[in-house]
């Protein structure tokens, strides 16, 4: 008897996301933290205040900054395009010489890649800021924010590289959406790589650009900035990462590598 492999793995991702779309509460959860809160007035947002009073109405007033979020929004409710952990951040990453483990998957199911991809990098561009508000006489962090920048930047090309191999090497596979006997030249297969790398990579941008946001005017910060003792200093910080935030979610689409994102995110640095 010949098995139908393909619609058997058709079968068996339709039942994984059926299972994880009945995480329904937390994905609303997301939904509004990120998505809604911070662009109106609600009771669970928090800021530097006053330092920062006028930065947090500058985003509830912006509408092209509101006309972004609502796509990514949209995408984040109705693209099942894989299992991701719904809540990355370096403080969910455990790493050792031999090995990584992520933790905390509550809010995970099936959704766009570029949540999980942007919230990781815009939780290093957060790190790079706060740097300024920790730098003192026995250590200035230079070295340390040009680690981070480092960092952000083999992520992403790491990821792609990592990525496109593994597409290369399981192209004969199961997968319906680039069919190897349609996208049957090396030539056409490298150009769509390329545009789905590009529209991933902006995805990225714009949903770790939210989660800056969030983390600035939102319910939930994180403790690179809290940290930061001097109020007025630790404003400083935050004012920066948001605006470089705001940047890069209107233009996201204008940036080709991410070494373009590190030189845009320097480009906000008041050291």
């Amino acid at each position: 008897m010949r098995t139908n492999w393909t619609g058997f793995a058709m079968v068996c991702a339709v039942v994984a996301v059926a299972k994880y779309s009945a995480n329904v509460e937390m994905c609303r959860l997301t939904e509004q933290v990120v998505f809604s809160d911070p662009y109106r007035v609600s009771k669970f947002n928090r800021w530097t205040s006053p330092y920062l009073d006028k930065d947090a109405e500058a985003v509830r007033e912006d509408d092209e900054l509101k006309l972004e979020v609502a796509g990514l929004k949209s995408m984040f409710i109705e693209r099942a395009q894989a299992l991701i952990h719904g809540d990355l951040h370096t403080g969910s990453i455990m790493v050792t010489e031999g090995s990584t483990q992520v933790i905390d998957p509550e809010f995970g199911f099936y959704g766009p890649m570029g949540f999980d991809i942007g919230a990781f990098l815009g939780n290093l561009i957060l790190a790079y800021y706060a740097q300024n508000g920790h730098a003192d006489q026995a250590n200035d962090r230079k070295a340390y924010k040009k680690w981070i920048l480092k960092t952000i930047e083999e992520s992403w090309n790491l990821f792609q590289k990592k990525f496109v191999e593994l597409w290369n090497k399981h192209k004969e596979s199961n997968g319906e959406a680039y069919l190897p006997d349609i996208y049957n030249k090396p030539k056409l297969l490298s150009v769509v790589q390329k545009k789905y790398m590009t529209n991933l990579f902006h995805d990225s941008l714009g949903f770790g650009s939210a989660k800056m946001i969030r983390r600035i005017v939102g319910i939930a910060h994180v403790e690179d900035l809290e940290s930061i003792k001097d109020a007025s200093k630790r404003a400083e910080c935050e004012r920066a990462a948001l605006n470089c935030a705001k940047t890069i979610l209107k233009g996201r689409h204008q940036f080709e590598t991410i070494e373009q994102v590190v030189e845009h995110i320097q480009s906000f640095d008041q050291d």
